[in-house]
């Protein structure tokens, strides 16, 4: 390793070179995140382990009947793939500290016990198979390894556990050629960067891997953020991760977790709420104890794909956070979200009127065309005041994937747009624009 930098250094080095290295991050807006381990054949909750206090020599066991399948990761990312998602991150080792590689510094892997396969070879392949970016998760807690807890008061053992995560991430980001991103977890039980030697540690990562992408949860800021259960913008580079049911990131029995799944309408919703906001979607699969992907998930991931390859213009790209007002971005009715680019603004509509005309307050100037983004289908349209009225349209969606109609509003120069526009009484009964009095 090379002289290690101060932590002021350092994080101005990282910054240095973000741009560069995020840029296809920034772009591709919609990633898979897998679950998968021991965890998967007990089926309620891939933290069993602790929640129910499974006692290490029994959670052992497990490894005896953990089988998943061959060509189950190549399932993972050919439904990535048909869902139109960019990447995929999945767990290389969870919390209960059984490693999915051949690993030399945890014999408690895949390879040694359980099907006898490096899983995460197989995940590596696949991602390359279907053109998909490449993401390790790696927990920084192992309640499996004897100083996952000691090293919390332990000098000696936290020298040495550091040492362990150290070893673990080192053969990751050694073992399968490129690999796009590192994403920590769970930085229990220390709660500092310097307990976990974290400036060192991702110091090395990034000379092992100088393209790669690293996330905000080893107590450092590093690349990007990482709301979880919650899709909250942030004036950085964010990724919101959630899962697909509300329930659990580990595999829970399909019939009980199929009425708490999400439907496509709802995973374009939040993939709205991410691009309007500048961030991505990493959206959880937690896979059977087989390795298959549960069905509650294959259907509305592939009404989703067959939706973007119509619309995944106002999805994909550098998507910029332009707001009129706070939460607010260009011109939402009430039943309508907007995603921008800089050309052209997306109005993503969740409620069609069957009214055959839709109304949109504040936009300045008027677009240069209105088009159904599916399809190119002209609309009619009249710019009025701050007034966008759109004409003559079906009587029902167009969209035949999920109702989920975007229509594009290309503008000649750059669209002007602020919020309640014509609120007197938030302006001091003057128009915002410093027009004459309303």
């Amino acid at each position: 390793m090379k002289q290690k930098l101060s932590k002021r250094d350092y994080e101005q080095q990282v910054a240095s070179t973000r741009d560069q290295r995020m840029k296809w991050w920034r772009e591709a807006r919609f990633g898979m995140f897998i679950h998968f381990g021991l965890y998967a054949q007990i089926g309620r909750n891939e933290w069993a382990m602790t929640t129910e206090n499974i006692p290490i020599p029994e959670y052992e066991k497990l490894t005896a009947t953990f089988k998943p399948k061959p060509g189950a990761p190549r399932e993972w990312a050919a439904l990535a793939k048909k869902a139109g998602m960019k990447y995929m991150v999945m767990t290389s080792r969870h919390h209960e500290g059984f490693s999915l590689w051949d690993s030399k510094a945890n014999p408690y892997n895949s390879v040694n016990l359980g099907p006898k396969r490096d899983i995460v070879k197989e995940f590596v392949e696949a991602c390359r198979e279907f053109g998909l970016g490449i993401g390790f998760y790696s927990s920084l807690m192992d309640w499996h390894h004897p100083d996952g807890w000691r090293c919390a008061f332990d000098t000696a053992a936290r020298k040495r556990f550091n040492q362990y995560i150290t070893a673990l991430n080192t053969e990751l980001l050694t073992q399968y050629g490129k690999i796009d991103i590192l994403w920590y977890d769970v930085s229990l039980p220390m709660e500092s960067w310097e307990g976990w030697d974290s400036l060192e540690r991702n110091q090395l990562m990034r000379e092992l891997q100088p393209g790669i992408i690293i996330n905000d949860r080893s107590h450092m800021p590093e690349d990007f953020g990482t709301p979880e259960g919650h899709l909250t913008a942030a004036d950085r580079d964010w990724e919101a991760c959630m899962t697909f049911n509300d329930i659990s990131w580990g595999y829970v029995d399909s019939k009980q977790a199929a009425p708490y799944s999400y439907t496509p309408q709802r995973i374009l919703k939040m993939l709205s709420t991410c691009s309007v906001g500048g961030g991505n979607l990493l959206l959880n699969i937690g896979p059977a104890p087989d390795g298959s992907v549960p069905a509650e998930a294959v259907q509305p991931l592939t009404v989703v794909g067959k939706w973007l390859e119509e619309n995944g213009r106002a999805v994909y790209g550098r998507m910029h956070k332009e707001r009129g007002w706070p939460n607010q971005s260009f011109g939402g009715n009430g039943v309508s979200a907007a995603t921008y680019d800089g050309k052209s603004v997306y109005l993503w509509n969740w409620i069609w009127p069957s009214s055959g005309e839709m109304a949109f307050g504040g936009y300045l100037n008027a677009p240069k065309a209105v088009r159904l983004l599916k399809d190119g289908t002209p609309v009619a349209f009249e710019h009025k005041g701050h007034r966008l009225i759109l004409k003559n349209l079906p009587k029902s969606a167009p969209d035949t994937h999920a109702g989920v109609t975007v229509i594009e509003l290309e503008f000649e120069d750059k669209p002007q747009y602020v919020f309640a526009s014509y609120y007197p009484q938030l302006h001091g009964g003057r128009d915002i624009t410093g027009g004459a009095r309303l």
